[in-house]
């Protein structure tokens, strides 16, 4: 089986960081994310998705220290189905996105004291997940457009 999800969009609200009593980092957080396509009548329409995402370990600190409610971040993960009862016995459920990597998407700012990680690549330490993968380096590709066969 494969569950992967990767999204782009903008954070919902502030990370929310907390710590679990053996020492591992846990942030949770929302993301937005547009899809915009055209009607048959050839109006333009969008709608807007919330998804609530989670982040473990260095990835959830990294998160807390550089990302706010508006940041544009790249996430991929694999998503998970949260259950439980609600305070009148209902059960209620809810997709979530467990995030095994996060890249900033946000432009550098110049203020910013030792930013030089910020546009770097980060693999969780989330708990089913292999442990302390290293970061990735992916070279860029130059590609014209013209090339492209689709």
């Amino acid at each position: 089986m494969f569950n992967r999800v990767i999204l782009v969009g903008n954070l919902t609200r502030d990370i929310e960081l907390r710590y679990t009593p053996s020492g591992m980092a846990i942030c949770t957080t929302g993301i937005a994310v547009n899809h915009r396509y055209k009607k048959q009548d050839g109006s333009q329409s969008e709608e807007v998705m919330f998804i609530d995402i989670t982040l473990f370990g260095r990835n959830a600190e990294i998160a807390n220290q550089y990302l706010k409610k508006g940041s544009k971040a790249l996430i991929e993960g694999r998503l998970k189905l949260d259950t439980w009862n609600d305070q009148n016995g209902q059960k209620r459920s809810k997709h979530t996105i467990t995030v095994d990597s996060l890249k900033m998407m946000d432009q550098k700012s110049q203020d910013k004291t030792d930013s030089s990680n910020f546009d770097e690549e980060y693999r969780s330490s989330a708990p089913s997940t292999t442990q302390n993968t290293p970061k990735q380096n992916i070279p860029e590709i130059d590609i014209n457009e013209d090339e492209i066969p689709f």
